[in-house]
């Protein structure tokens, strides 16, 4: 098992990292729309796990980037999921009071502040992503824009609406997930390891069998959390799905069969990774803690 003290270190200097990159990049309270500024502000800064960020910092340093090189693809990413989750919270959608521990965007700033902060957020990850130092800035949003409309984010989560109240096979559930959460993942890491070398072919398509298997399995796990967490330790409101009549694993699976499959995805993530040997490491190490993480 990899992990201990020094993952917990630079997965603390990381969050830091990006924390204070977000912050930079993010318009000040003291321009002409001040609240829609401190809305932006309110979702994006000051709490979350970080994990895309992490990933893509994770696989910026298996293609040989430093960390400055990934700052801007990281911002992005973490811009896109702050963005949904104000948007996922709203009473249209997923109807949740509570994000991160603290009163959601639109339960703080109204509904139609919390849209427009949504909106503001997305355009400004692609400023942020069109103004990275990498090799083709241009086919880095293609990318993120992929990931995050019809055919990734925004698709996941159209099906999950229509999926409320209804029965799913595992195939409709996974490729409701592999959309609605695994693609930013697989975006976060594909971005980070393009802010360095290239990679080849065989490489590149290793790297993304491992993104895939870990967003699905940090979807499996938030499913399982959904059961067994607390709204005090998940930070959002607990036993929203099964209250909403949302299909997820657990309720195809059964706890015991969720907790596997993520396993079982773990294993396949780090399987995939055995080509790059140690270079690889932080991947592993996030791969674990996805699966070990109660919140």
């Amino acid at each position: 098992m990899t992990g201990g003290t020094d993952f917990a270190a630079w997965a603390a200097g990381r969050r830091t990292r990006i924390e204070g990159v977000l912050d930079r990049s993010l318009p000040s309270v003291d321009g002409p729309a001040r609240r829609l500024a401190q809305a932006m502000r309110y979702a994006t800064l000051g709490g979350g796990k970080r994990v895309r960020a992490l990933l893509a910092y994770a696989a910026g340093e298996l293609a040989g980037a430093e960390p400055s090189d990934v700052d801007a693809p990281a911002a992005a990413v973490e811009m896109i999921h702050a963005y949904s989750l104000a948007h996922d919270d709203l009473p249209s959608m997923d109807d949740d009071a509570m994000r991160r521990g603290r009163p959601a965007c639109h339960v703080a700033f109204g509904e139609a502040t919390a849209l427009l902060a949504g909106d503001a957020l997305q355009s400004q990850a692609f400023a942020v992503l069109g103004g990275a130092r990498m090799a083709d800035a241009a086919a880095a949003c293609a990318l993120l824009a992929a990931a995050s409309g019809a055919t990734g984010m925004a698709g996941g989560q159209a099906i999950d609406l229509e999926a409320t109240g209804k029965a799913m096979t595992e195939r409709e559930l996974e490729t409701m997930h592999r959309l609605k959460t695994g693609a930013l993942i697989r975006a976060a890491v594909r971005l980070g390891a393009a802010a360095g070398r290239v990679l080849d072919a065989g490489a590149d398509a290793a790297l993304d069998a491992y993104a895939r298997a870990a967003g699905l399995a940090f979807q499996v796990v938030d499913d399982v959390l959904d059961v067994e967490g607390s709204t005090a330790t998940l930070g959002k409101t607990a036993g929203k799905d099964a209250a909403q009549g949302k299909p997820t694993y657990v309720s195809l699976l059964g706890l015991a069969g969720a907790r596997a499959r993520a396993a079982s995805l773990a294993d396949e993530a780090r399987a995939a990774l055995a080509p790059f040997d140690g270079a690889a490491r932080r991947l592993l190490e996030i791969a674990d803690d996805i699966v070990r993480r109660t919140h």
